[in-house]
C-alpha cells in the first residue's frame, strides 16, 4: 500500500503509538502482528490498522446514528469514544453495560441497537455478551491480548494509550462524516486529535504527589 493510499500519515500513526501492542497475544490476534520488539512488545501491522479503520467507518456510515451504540470502559477510551459518539450522533455508554439492556424489553433502559462499537473486548465483555445474544454486529478495537470471539470486525490497535485512542477515534469520526457526505474532505473536519484526548494528566500528577 502506497503512502497516499493511507487515510492518515504513517508518521502520525507511529507517533501516536497506535501500533504498539502488549507482550501477550491471543490466538485470534496473531494474524495482525507485524513483528516483536526487542523488549517483547508485539507490533501491529499499520496497513491493516489503516484499512480496518476505513472499513469500520464505511460500515458505521451505513447505519442510522440512533442505531449505533458505542461503549468504553477505560478512562482514556471513555474521553475519546464519547467525543466520537457525539460527532456521529451515536448512543454512548460509558463503563460497564447493564445486563439486559439489549436483551430485556421490560427494562426501562432497554435499547435495540443495530451495531455495537466497543473499545476493549477484554474489559467490555458484558457488552459483547449482550450483543451476541441478539445478533448485533460488533466492531471492536482490539489489542494483542484481547479475545476475538463474537467480534465481526476487528480494528487491531493499541486500545489503552491516550494518544493512540484519541487518534483512532479522531480518524473514525472524520471518515464516517466524509462517507456520510457531511464533509467533503479532511480540511472541512472541524475537530483536532486533541479534542479526543482525555484531560487527566494534571489530576494524575497531583495524585502521585499526594
Amino acid at each position: 500500500m502506497a503512502e497516499e493510499e493511507f487515510i492518515a500519515n504513517q508518521n502520525d500513526y507511529l507517533e501516536a503509538g497506535i501500533h504498539i501492542a502488549t507482550k501477550m497475544k491471543t490466538s485470534g490476534m496473531g494474524r495482525f502482528v507485524y513483528k516483536i520488539r526487542e523488549d517483547g512488545l508485539y507490533l501491529l501491522d499499520l496497513k491493516t490498522i489503516d484499512s480496518r479503520i476505513s472499513i469500520a467507518a464505511n460500515m458505521l456510515s451505513t447505519y442510522e446514528p440512533k442505531d449505533i451504540v458505542v461503549t468504553a470502559s477505560r478512562i482514556y477510551a471513555i474521553a475519546a469514544a464519547q467525543k466520537f459518539a457525539e460527532i456521529i450522533n451515536a448512543i454512548f455508554i460509558p463503563g460497564r453495560v447493564t445486563p439486559g439492556i439489549f436483551t430485556n424489553p421490560y427494562r426501562k433502559d432497554y435499547i435495540e441497537p443495530k451495531l455495537l462499537f466497543i473499545s476493549d473486548s477484554r474489559n467490555e465483555k458484558q457488552a459483547i455478551k449482550e450483543a451476541s445474544k441478539v445478533g448485533i454486529p460488533i466492531i471492536a478495537l482490539s489489542d494483542t491480548d484481547n479475545l476475538t470471539k463474537y467480534l465481526d470486525l476487528i480494528i487491531p490497535s493499541n486500545n489503552r494509550g491516550r494518544k493512540s485512542l484519541a487518534f483512532i477515534y479522531y480518524l473514525l469520526a472524520r471518515e464516517v462524516q466524509k462517507k456520510r457526505g457531511v464533509i467533503k474532505n479532511n480540511e472541512e473536519f472541524k475537530y483536532g486529535v486533541s479534542d479526543f484526548e482525555a484531560k487527566v494528566e494534571s489530576r494524575a500528577m497531583s495524585t502521585e504527589k499526594a
